[in-house]
Formats: structure tokens, sequence, C-alpha cells
């Protein structure tokens, strides 16, 4: 499986590059930034050139009504259509009068008929009257005044040429529509379109004019089909050019992700003391790199604990094993040789030596049983009286009452007993046992002998398996070397504390903390949940 494993891997790498899948991270990456990229690129394409074309066609727009209320303007003061001079080249213009009659029109539009066949036609408004200088200026609805100073000035019979009052000059001046209509028309035998824009002006006896003034887009649809073209044109190669570097981007980004993958490989076939490289740079990858050789140091760690734990544990039951067979092979040939109390003694310190590998492997594995609450003011009483009977040296019991906890019983008992043994075991003249409320939150129990003491710098090694110090902590009474390794594991599956500290008497103590259960009434806490161990 592993060889199989390799050649997958090679197959998807070759020299630490990643090769082109469309599963790849890198082939993603291109894809999607190549497609974001474009779909930015249209939007912004369809935005320039929608106000490219507004603003040259307004501008094509403006010069139109210039033109138009220019040849307007000239109308309104007097200007005969004929001598008007209209704009030509990219211009065009046309005078009609009210019944559609051509009287003026641009070389573009000759022989083409009224542009209003073509081109909205200039609504009837209100006009304007000009100045002086023939510029119209709003004049509102003054007509019909006129027309009645002029009735006024017909009953009082009029008045010479030259003393013409001021009202007959005003009625002699024309006026310019304020209303301008616009249309966009494509003229017969012309390549672009014009933009017109159409008004009213009524010369000074009164003929009404309609005036058609047009500028040609054909250069702002140049213009536009230009930029367009461009653009599609341009696309194309900014999206290879995206994607190519985005390509060797990822690709660089990714280069130390090869590097990684073929480490492991290395390690996948069994030396995990080898670490993947960590890449210089501060990224994601670094901290994938740093946090992969983390995890290879907890387990080649783990591996080498659970080794020696294999081997320390076949060493322990070898000897009461061959010890075991040796009496038997003895009573076999001398019966009366025979030792019941020391076989006895041997078979049940190799069924506790079973029972501590087996709880170990249980707690190592994760195993977490069903956790209730525990009265351990009850637990702790019990578990001294069970080793009354047998104890070597006598257990001063100070406890508090009615302290419980929330976890596995039968964990807990196991924890309690073997502190209670390894303080018998090397006390000289008396063990103390006290367990009180640290605090609403935790409770502490204190198990001290009067023995030799643990030195401070074997305090945190006595914890680990199959350990033993001196010879005034060797196995004198079978102890193995996993009791205080036990209590530590369950401590801490119960989120507790276990450390040693100089006991009073002068010898070791043995200080563990844990949390304490809803000191509430069973019918206060119905509702609440129960604490996190």
């Amino acid at each position: 499986m592993r060889r199989q494993a390799l050649k997958e891997s090679r197959r998807h790498s070759r020299g630490g590059r990643l090769l082109w899948r469309p599963e790849s991270v890198r082939a993603r990456t291109t894809v999607g930034a190549t497609v974001v990229v474009a779909i930015a690129l249209v939007v912004a394409g369809f935005l320039v050139v929608t106000l490219l074309r507004d603003n040259l066609y307004g501008r094509a727009e403006l010069t139109a009504e210039v033109s138009a209320r220019s040849i307007a303007g000239q109308l309104a003061s007097g200007t005969a259509p004929a001598a008007i001079e209209l704009p030509d080249d990219d211009e065009a213009a046309q005078i009609l009068t009210s019944d559609g009659t051509v009287v003026a029109a641009s070389e573009d539009l000759e022989g083409l008929g009224p542009i209003g066949g073509f081109a909205p036609a200039p609504d009837p408004v209100a006009a304007e009257s000009p100045t002086e200088d023939g510029t119209p200026t709003p004049g509102g609805d003054d007509s019909d005044d006129d027309d009645d100073d002029r009735d006024e000035d017909d009953d009082h019979g009029g008045g010479d040429d030259d003393e013409t009052p001021s009202d007959e000059v005003e009625d002699s001046g024309g006026a310019v529509g304020s209303s301008i209509e616009y249309a966009t028309v494509a003229l017969p035998d012309e390549d672009a379109s014009y933009r017109f824009a159409a008004m009213s002006a009524t010369a000074p006896d009164g003929t009404v004019y309609d005036v058609y003034s047009g500028s040609s887009l054909e250069t702002q649809e140049e213009a536009v089909g230009s930029v367009t073209a461009i653009m599609w044109w341009t696309l194309p190669a900014l999206l290879l050019v995206v994607a190519v570097v985005t390509w060797l981007v990822t690709r660089r980004a990714l280069r130390p992700v090869g590097a990684i993958q073929q480490e492991l490989m290395s390690i996948t076939g069994g030396d995990l003391s080898r670490r993947v490289p960590v890449p210089a740079s501060r990224d994601e990858i670094h901290s994938l790199a740093v946090t992969t050789n983390m995890t290879l140091t907890a387990l080649d760690h783990a591996v080498s604990q659970q080794r020696r734990f294999v081997a320390d544990a076949s060493h322990e039951l070898r000897s009461p094993l061959a010890i075991l067979r040796s009496q038997i092979e003895i009573a076999r040939e001398h019966p009366e040789l025979l030792d019941l109390e020391a076989t006895l003694a041997d078979v049940v310190r190799l069924q506790d030596l079973s029972a501590d590998l087996l709880l170990l492997a249980r707690l190592d594995a994760g195993e977490r049983p069903p956790h209730a609450e525990v009265p351990f003011t009850e637990l702790v009483r019990e578990e001294v009286a069970r080793r009354a009977a047998t104890d070597r040296v006598p257990v001063r019991l100070d406890v508090e009452e009615d302290l419980s906890v929330f976890g596995v019983r039968g964990h807990l008992a196991r924890a309690v007993g073997n502190l209670l043994n390894n303080a018998q075991r090397h006390a000289a003249t008396a063990v103390t046992v006290t367990l009180a409320a640290e605090d609403a939150e935790w409770l502490r129990l204190d198990v001290g002998d009067d023995g030799n003491g643990v030195p401070p710098e074997e305090r945190r090694r006595i914890f680990d398996r199959f350990v033993r110090l001196d010879e005034s902590r060797s196995r004198d009474d079978g102890g193995a070397g996993l009791g205080l390794a036990i209590v530590q594991d369950v401590v801490l599956a119960h989120r507790g504390t276990v450390q040693v500290l100089e006991s009073p008497e002068g010898g070791a103590m043995f200080r563990l903390a844990l949390r304490r259960a809803d000191p509430r009434p069973p019918h206060e806490r119905a509702g609440a949940t129960g604490p996190d161990v």
C-alpha cells in the first residue's frame, strides 16, 4: 500500500513540480482568476463604450442645437432664408415653411424633400423676442398683448411712418421658439447618421419657419467602433496574460507544497525523525509546514513512548510469568515444595499489572465512559478503609464532608488507591490524607508520607510509565512503576491536576485537584447542564 501511495504521488508530481490537472488548486485558481477578470473587463468595457458614446453623441447634439439656434435667430431678425449661409461638410440644415415647403437646404439635404418627413417637427411653443442685436430673448406670450396694442393703435388712427410707436416696432420683430426636438436620422446615400435638432422661428413679417440642423455622427461612430474593436482584440491577450501570470504565481506559491509532499512520502516510509521543509515566506504554507512538523514531533514522541511501553510491559510481564512457570514446574515434580501463598501473590501481582496495562491502553485510546456525580468524600473513606486490615503504617484521615466530583467512579477510585499504595509503600511511620474544598469550584486531596521524599528534579519524571527511582522506591512490594502514571492519566481525563510537593512530615505529598460537582440540590439544577469534564 505504501508503494502504491508513492506511485500515486509521483504520478501527480514530477520533480517537486505540480502538473496540470483540472482538479488541482493551480488549475482552479487560474481558471477562476481568468473568468473573474474576463467578466470585469467586459463590464468595464461596456461602461467605457457607453460613456464614450453618450459623450460624443452629446457633443454632436450640442453642435446641432447651436447651429439651429443660430439659423432661427437669423430668421427671427429678418434675414431671408436664401440669404442665410447654411452649414456644410459634417453638418446639414434645412429651413421649411409651416406648410412643409423647403425654402433652403444644405448640400447634403438638397433634393431629399422636407426633413420633417423623417425627423419630428418642433412643437408649437411660446416664442422669444429678438433683441436689438438680433439674438432672441424670452418673450413669453406677449404676442397677444401686441395684438391688443395693435388694435388700440388702429382705433386711434395710427400715425406717420417716421413716428412709429414702440408698439409697432415690437410687432414688426420676429421670435424664436423655446422648444427643441432631437432625433437621430439616417440620410439616404449617407454612411453615417445625423443627430438633428429641430426648432421653430417666426420672421418679422409673421412667417413661421421650421429649422432642422444636424451634425454627422460618422466621426463619433468611428471612434466608438475603434474603441470597441480594440477592446475585443486586446481582451484575449489580456486574459492570456492574466492566466499565465496566475499560473506562474500559483506555481511559485505552491512549490513548497510539492517539497512538503515529497518529504511526507519519505516520512511515511517509517522515519518519523525527519521533518518537512519550512519555507521562508510567512504565509499559510509556512504555518502549514510548522504545524506539520509539530504534529510529526508529537507523533514521533507517541510512537517512541508506545514502543517503550510495549517493551517495558513485556519485561514486566515476563518476570512474574517466569516465576509462576518455575513454581508450577517444581510443584509438578515435588508437590510438597509448592508455596501456595507465594504463588497466589505472584498471580495477584500479574493480575494487577494486567489491569493497569489495560486501563492505560483505554485511556490512551481516548475511551470516555459515562460520567456521573461521584461522592468523593465517601470514595476516599472507602479506599482508606479497604486498606486498614493490611496497613503497614497507620493513615491519619482528615476529610471535609459532602464533597462531590463529576466523573467515572472506578477510575477515580483507582487513582486514589494508587496514591494510598504509593504513600504506604514509602512511608516510615504514618500517612496523612486530607480532603478539603479549595473554593466553590475546586477540591483538593493531599496524600503525604514521612518517607525519603522525591527530589525536585525527579518530580516530573515519576509520572512516566515504568519509572522507579532509587532503591527506596523500587519494586519492594510488587510495584511496576505504573501507579503514578495511571493517577496522572485519570486526573487529566477529568480535567484536573496532580503534582508532587514536599510533605510537612518531610516526605512526599501528592496534591490532586479536581473540579467539584454542582453543589446545588437536584431540583435546583434540573435545567442546568453538567460541567465540562
